[in-house]
């Protein structure tokens, strides 16, 4: 469902972030969605019984940041070999002979 709210409400509602940018209905993906979204930094705020919700907190991250973001720990960690134990050779070395 739709946001509704009061064309004057919407002309004075603002992102709560330093910006101050207004606020739009819904997503770009989808227009149809219970948020407001900050046209400068994307944040998505939940508007819920036709309330909006303007807590930074309670806001969704930007839909691109979104698409960004690793799917799990493993994927943000960098792949890196066990440290040598002293005295043994590094893998794929011939042990310096």
């Amino acid at each position: 469902m739709a946001v509704q709210l009061d064309p004057q409400l919407m002309d004075i509602l603002a992102c709560p972030t330093e910006d101050h940018a207004p606020l739009r209905a819904g997503t770009s993906d989808d227009p149809d969605a219970d948020v407001l979204t900050c046209t400068a930094c994307g944040r998505r705020y939940p508007v819920l019984d036709g309330i909006p919700v303007l807590l930074i907190e309670e806001a969704l991250p930007p839909l691109d940041a979104v698409a960004l973001a690793p799917l799990d720990d493993e994927a943000s960690t960098p792949d890196t070999a066990a440290p040598a134990r002293p005295g043994t050779p590094a893998p794929g070395t011939d042990g310096g002979a």
